[in-house]
């Protein structure tokens, strides 16, 4: 082989070497997160433990479930108990809202590893003093309410019913409040959410309710 010809030989390998070295390190840059992302996902986590879930929160979140349900039973009562239009379109609102906010506290549970109450209509399971208890929710009917709103028909079904939502709605932002008025909770930032959406929602949902019952007692349609 002539002088020239070898130097051009190694001109081609040495330029093959190079080629290939780039190579590796583009794929190793490319499979490397960047610098920005790594501080993200550092910050993400570190935020999680500076903020994280509270006994409040599991038993916010646990205990809205049943008043939740409780909701649902009573809205779905106004289709086939004769309540007038308005009182439908109110009733099938609260139903859309209530069962995504039930799949939502749910997920939360379930994502924490904690005990995930069926949504179920009723009284709570609580422990007081080492002895387990059944306890009614705030705002929750009881048993005597329920049977009394399920026999109504027509307006006075419709009248019933906004009563006793009003009634309901307010001891759901009373629980709101006591989640709030808790040392350490509702820092996580679905908690918080969550909770300050049900308190604006249904302090809005109690004075349209409540203008609505107005209108039914004169016995005159809502505007």
């Amino acid at each position: 082989m002539t002088l020239s010809r070898a130097r051009g030989a190694s001109a081609l390998l040495l330029g093959a070497a190079v080629a290939i070295c780039g190579a590796s390190t583009a794929s190793a840059q490319a499979a490397s997160p960047p610098l920005a992302d790594s501080i993200g996902i550092a910050k993400a986590r570190a935020d999680s433990l500076r903020y994280p879930y509270t006994a409040g929160d599991v038993q916010f979140m646990s205990h809205m479930i049943g008043h939740h349900a409780q909701a649902l039973v009573m809205a779905g009562w106004a289709p086939t108990h004769g309540a007038n239009a308005e009182v439908q379109r109110l009733a099938a609102r609260i139903i859309n809202a209530q069962t995504d906010e039930i799949n939502i506290m749910q997920t939360w549970l379930r994502d924490r590893r904690q005990p995930v109450p069926e949504a179920k209509s009723g009284p709570m399971k609580m422990v007081m003093n080492g002895m387990e208890h059944e306890m009614l929710m705030p705002g929750m009917l009881t048993d005597e309410q329920m049977k009394e709103l399920d026999q109504a028909r027509g307006k006075d079904f419709d009248k019933l019913f906004l009563r006793y939502m009003i009634q309901h709605h307010r001891g759901a932002v009373s629980m709101v409040n006591d989640l709030f008025g808790t040392p350490g909770a509702a820092q996580d930032e679905t908690v918080f959410k969550f909770a300050n959406d049900v308190q604006v929602d249904q302090s809005t949902e109690i004075n349209r309710m409540q203008k609505m019952l107005a209108f039914l007692t004169l016995g005159i349609s809502a505007p």
